[in-house]
């Protein structure tokens, strides 16, 4: 033996029991004791998310402290109402309008209200939309932001009129206005009142103009359908968030009408903004900052207004 064997290490083999090979204590009528298995851990619900796009899992707390971004591929998360308004006001301080509003069922469309109580119970808001005032970087706005998760943030009547009224405080009070978008459309339970919503909305946007008042739109996937025909796309400024889905339709419809196979990337943020359809990609960690910049370019401080 040569002195280096002395410290060769040596493989380790499992011995697996056969029925001719009984395994090591084993009665001896050859049965084998097979060990209990070890209680599998469990891991509690709602602690880890798995990305959508690029499969990393992740656990909520980090994604959290992160503004639910992937740290892997940078994919933004769909966020709620209210955590889109806790990360984008100042100390996440938000003073509510029109919270009582909520839907009813003009036409006696088959089970909507069953549709719209269940929606009412998952998100707690009474319709896709809060609206309210606060402050950005100390710069007073009005704010309306829409959530997904409420019947796919359809419009709705109800949408409309709380998205018209945040409009008309933004006139009243002489406050920029800044809107949240993200929908798949009109709400086909209320027909032509939820179509009539994309008018009114525009024109209380026509009178903010009038009156040089400032509208920041900012979309978020996706926005489709009846808002992205309307209030989403008449902003002074329009920005979007990174590979938010932004159009009037989705893709597979348009490539059924014309035939045609389109780009990969097609109707998210970067294509419509090389389109020139936005004005600006920002990434979450940067809107506020961006919102707040361009807020000072066109209005003052609250404590500079009162005179403070």
């Amino acid at each position: 033996m040569q002195f280096k064997d002395l410290f060769q290490k040596k493989r380790k083999y499992a011995t697996v029991p056969s029925a001719d090979r009984p395994a090591p204590n084993a009665p001896v009528d050859g049965a084998i004791d097979v060990p209990e298995e070890r209680p599998k851990r469990e891991i509690p619900e709602g602690l880890m998310n798995k990305c959508p796009r690029c499969g990393t899992i992740q656990y909520n707390k980090e994604l959290d402290k992160n503004l639910k971004v992937c740290a892997a591929c940078d994919y933004h998360y769909k966020l709620n109402a209210v955590e889109r308004i806790q990360m984008t006001m100042d100390d996440g301080e938000f003073t509510e309008f029109d919270s009582e509003l909520g839907s009813e069922d003009p036409l006696g469309f088959p089970d909507y209200v069953n549709k719209y109580n269940k929606a009412v119970e998952t998100t707690g808001m009474q319709d896709a939309v809060i609206t309210g005032e606060g402050t950005i970087g100390g710069y007073p706005v009005i704010v309306a932001v829409m959530s997904f998760d409420f019947m796919g943030g359809s419009l709705g009547s109800v949408v409309g009129e709380k998205v018209t009224r945040a409009i008309e405080q933004a006139i009243a009070k002489q406050r920029p206005v800044i809107i949240f978008s993200t929908s798949g459309g009109a709400r086909m339970q209320e027909s032509i009142l939820s179509l009539m919503q994309m008018a009114k909305t525009s024109a209380a946007l026509a009178k903010l103009n009038e009156q040089g008042g400032l509208y920041i739109s900012v979309i978020t996937d996706p926005t489709f359908g009846g808002v992205s025909a309307s209030f989403a796309t008449l902003g002074d400024y329009i920005i979007a968030e990174p590979g938010a889905a932004f159009g009037f339709t989705g893709r597979r419809v348009i490539e059924q009408t014309i035939r045609q196979k389109l780009p990969d990337n097609f109707q998210t943020a970067e294509f419509n903004l090389k389109h020139g359809q936005v004005d600006f990609v920002a990434h979450r960690k940067e809107m506020r900052t961006m919102l707040t910049k361009l807020l000072s370019m066109h209005t003052v401080k609250e404590e500079t207004a009162s005179g403070k």
